[in-house]
């Protein structure tokens, strides 16, 4: 089977790539194939995260373990693309560069036939050009919390002054 799916970038303008890609591929596969299609180097870190349909981010699948201990993260290149990805779960998000944080939001749109003679993973359609810098995030703070009442009073913080 093949999947068609379409990369958005996360900005205000419509930046996005459509790819094909087997089924049976790594997220590994599919994080080379997004990189060369937005003309990435493909050097730099990059994470895949489940999301749900609001595109809430849940697991993290890494392209290399971090963590300390190791074997304790999911990763890229043991993960088959349709293992996460279904008509039931369509969504997921990616990360390129963790330190320029380029996100992606990644969505299958269709399940095809393989087609003889052709090579996958496959462009199809490239929309919008890439800015030279990633569109900058504008996160949205708990209109709930209250600055003032949680710092009003530092002697219930527990804080030694003469630390040092």
């Amino acid at each position: 089977m093949i999947y068609k799916i379409r990369i958005i970038l996360d900005a205000e303008e419509d930046i996005f790539r459509d790819i094909e890609i087997t089924a049976d591929s790594t997220l590994e596969e599919l994080h080379n194939a997004i990189s060369q299609a937005f003309g990435f180097l493909g050097n730099e870190m990059a994470s895949f995260y489940t999301c749900d349909e609001q595109w809430n981010q849940e697991e993290e699948i890494a392209l290399f373990d971090m963590s300390e201990g190791g074997g304790q993260a999911r990763l890229m290149s043991e993960t088959l693309l349709e293992d996460v990805v279904t008509e039931q779960n369509p969504k997921l998000i990616y990360v390129y560069d963790f330190l320029s944080m380029w996100t992606f939001f990644v969505e299958l749109a269709d399940i095809v036939e393989k087609e003889d003679g052709r090579a996958y993973p496959n462009l199809l359609f490239s929309f919008g050009e890439l800015p030279d810098s990633p569109p900058e995030k504008r996160f949205e703070a708990d209109p709930t919390f209250d600055f003032d009442d949680t710092f009003e009073n530092y002697d219930d913080l527990d804080f030694d002054e003469n630390w040092n």
